[in-house]
């Protein structure tokens, strides 16, 4: 193993063994902070609703390199599912296993590793750098990285440069860059019909059979065309809930949960336009709630996507592809 490699799979393997299923920290970001304050790095935590979220800064000027990621991760699934336990990280047949590997405490402790090597190497490097970490990426998301940048906005603080270090690689370390993201948009429709007896339909409206085009038409219609960075956009039903689970009853009502993934062409409330006016064509009683979204962002090709692919590079010898999916 590279001796320069040691100190990152020391810190990934500190913070692998502490058990922080979303929402729980459980204490990562203190063992970060460990690290950082030693540097001179100005440590704020802020804890929202059983979340916890750390804003880490070195330096007062611009530009502003900021590293992004989370501590929290999944649940584990049944013990028996895996060969070693989730939470005692263990190498195999070189590579590293345990909860969070690779989304993202590996990615956090090279964060961290690299900064302290940076600023020993450039204890008086021009601009600041920057660490945002959040236990609430793989819930809901509503009390993480987005209270920070709610006071970022509030106080005019300016994150120049932007790395977030989810895994990103397809199939090798290193051959792909994510530089840039989909918006995503969910929402609930209600068909609301008239619970009946199956054997007298003309005394019910079966919110099912209403669907049936409804979902048809959805599934066949192109949003858009996409462009150079994005695919077209695209929508997906995920979910779908009528009846009473007899074989004899017209359910009253049907419930289709459903997800859009969009290109910059499209706007939130253009797609949520155009899908509102299909549902009116086929069904005159329902409901309709959005229930989750989030804007799609690209980072076009400039300094931070060069340096970065260069970088990646000359490490590895590959140069990543860049991606929006």
């Amino acid at each position: 193993m590279d001796i320069a490699a040691q100190p990152t799979l020391a810190l990934t393997r500190e913070l692998i063994a502490l058990r922080s299923l979303t929402p729980e920290d459980a204490g990562c970001q203190s063992r970060i902070i460990e690290r950082l304050a030693p540097l001179g790095f100005a440590c704020e935590t802020l804890v929202s609703n059983g979340v916890t979220n750390l804003w880490a800064r070195r330096g007062t000027q611009r530009p502003l390199v900021c590293f992004a990621g989370h501590t929290d991760v999944v649940p584990t699934g049944p013990r028996s599912a895996w060969q070693s336990d989730p939470f005692t990280p263990t190498e195999r047949d070189g590579y590293l296993y345990g909860r969070g590997a690779a989304d993202m405490k590996a990615s956090l402790a090279a964060f961290v590793t690299a900064i302290e090597g940076f600023v020993a190497e450039h204890p008086a490097a021009p601009g600041s750098l920057g660490l945002l970490v959040t236990s609430d990426e793989e819930g809901p998301a509503t009390d993480g990285t987005v209270k920070f940048v709610d006071r970022f906005v509030r106080t005019g603080e300016t994150l120049d440069f932007c790395i977030v270090g989810e895994p990103s690689s397809v199939t090798t370390l290193g051959d792909m860059i994510k530089n840039g993201r989909r918006g995503t948009l969910s929402g609930k429709l209600t068909i609301v019909g008239v619970q009946g007896h199956i054997a007298y339909p003309h005394l019910a409206r079966n919110p099912i059979h209403l669907a049936a085009p409804l979902l048809a038409e959805l599934a066949a219609t192109v949003w858009d065309e996409g462009n150079e960075y994005f695919p077209a956009t695209s929508w997906q039903c995920s979910n779908i809930h009528g009846g009473t689970g007899a074989t004899n009853v017209i359910p009253g009502t049907l419930e289709i949960l459903f997800n859009f993934r969009y290109a910059t062409v499209s706007t939130r409330e253009s797609l949520q336009q155009r899908f509102d006016a299909i549902v009116r064509k086929h069904v005159r009683d329902y409901s309709l709630e959005w229930t989750g979204w989030g804007n799609p962002f690209l980072t076009a090709r400039g300094l931070l996507v060069d340096v970065v692919g260069a970088s990646v590079q000359e490490v590895t010898g590959l140069l990543p592809e860049l991606s929006c999916t």
